[in-house]
């Protein structure tokens, strides 16, 4: 998973929310990110990034160029920590995490991601600013 490298590895951006902006960050993190992780561990961490990342253009900010969404990833001790904020109104997250979506289902998949794949899952009350962690398991080191 984590390779010998130095202990910490971060990215912070404001991006403006539109979906060109999203590639391009991922388009970034994966340059960073395939070099310090697994394939496995990869494919998470770029799901989850990817995800955050949507759900705030789309749903936050409604895709208006002239928005922003703010964006940390830290690598840590075998730990990747997801931060991702915009200036919309928000959702009721805790309403949408009750419901389960089924992979065919059209929308409400994000927080099926989000259970499936992350560590751990924390939204603000307003609901406009996710932290996600996921822990990569000591035995997938590379």
């Amino acid at each position: 998973m984590i390779q010998s490298a130095p202990a910490l590895f971060e990215m912070r951006r404001e991006l403006p929310a539109t979906f060109e902006a999203v590639e391009e960050f991922i388009a970034d993190f994966r340059r960073w990110g395939q070099v310090l992780l697994d394939r496995e561990s990869w494919f998470a961490a770029e799901l989850l990034v990817r995800e955050a990342l949507a759900n705030a253009v789309a749903h936050g900010c409604h895709a208006d160029p002239s928005k922003q969404v703010r964006c940390c990833l830290r690598l840590k001790d075998g730990r990747l920590l997801i931060a991702v904020e915009d200036y919309g109104c928000g959702f009721n997250w805790r309403a949408a995490w009750s419901n389960q979506a089924a992979a065919a289902d059209c929308s409400g998949r994000g927080i099926e991601i989000l259970r499936q794949y992350a560590s751990r899952v924390r939204y603000n009350d307003r609901g406009n600013a996710v932290t996600i962690i996921k822990r990569f398991s000591e035995e997938n080191h590379t």
